[in-house]
């Protein structure tokens, strides 16, 4: 079985980030990227695919910027086989144009599984896997917390409003990875040297055929206003009750 996995640099979402001088842009002085944390929930569950069958191939695929390159090599160095990055993507490219490069990848290579995370840190607003699929016309299960492939068929759980719907299809299929589908593993010493050894395929868009249209454009960007400061009531507890009751009621307006 051969499985496509789309991973999405981003900042490092434990990071604290200023906005750089331009405005519409995030200033990446001391900044760590890496790879969309839903995507390595995507890439775990490829690996553990592949070796519950006892044979295969994952393909990780990024596209950005060369230094994009380092988390195709980590996903690698995991145990992924190949790594495909497409490397003029615009920086701030929306959630279709990912869409479309990944799907340009995928006609190349015609995987049986494309997993991706169910949104990429930044700007696809967990819209890329959904118009991956309609653009592969392949079916599509979302936000997927249990997978299960066997013989040409996938069974996906997925929660929705408290309740676990399940869905049933067959292959080639998308499926986006939510957070509890499994544990990803980190890359050990064995995985990082055989790594360097394993192949990066260097694709432009002009390669994939591929031209994007501007649709969405970035006129300012701005952090979050600070919160503000709490409240420490003291006094006698009766009192204390009352206050912070008026608080939440006329302030917070939560009641």
């Amino acid at each position: 079985m051969k499985i496509l996995v789309g991973l999405k640099y981003v900042p490092d979402t434990e990071a604290k980030v200023k906005v750089a001088a331009d405005g519409i842009s995030l200033d990446p002085a001391g900044v760590k990227m890496i790879a969309s944390p839903y995507d390595d929930f995507a890439l775990e569950e490829g690996l553990k695919l592949k070796e519950a069958a006892g044979s295969g191939e994952v393909i990780v695929v990024c596209a950005g910027s060369e230094a994009a390159g380092a988390a195709l090599r980590e996903g690698l160095a995991k145990g992924a086989d190949r790594a495909v990055l497409v490397k003029d993507l615009p920086e701030r490219a929306d959630g279709l144009a990912r869409a479309s490069v990944l799907a340009a990848v995928a006609r190349r290579e015609t995987p049986d599984l494309i997993l991706v995370g169910k949104y990429g840190v930044g700007t696809d607003e967990g819209q890329t896997g959904p118009m991956l699929a309609e653009m592969l016309d392949l079916p599509h299960a979302g936000a997927v917390v249990a997978l299960t492939v066997e013989a040409g068929k996938l069974t996906a759980h997925r929660e929705v409003e408290g309740l676990v719907e399940v869905l049933e299809g067959a292959l080639p299929a998308v499926i986006t990875c939510d957070k509890g589908l499994n544990v990803p593993r980190y890359a050990n010493i064995k995985g990082i040297m055989a790594a360097k050894k394993k192949p990066i395929e260097t694709l432009t868009l002009s390669d994939l055929g591929v031209t994007l249209e501007e649709r969405v454009v970035w006129e300012s960007l701005e952090l979050p206003p600070p919160r503000q400061a709490g409240k420490i009531l003291k006094g006698d507890p009766a009192d204390t009750v009352r206050e912070l009751a008026r608080l939440l009621r006329e302030e917070a307006k939560v009641l």
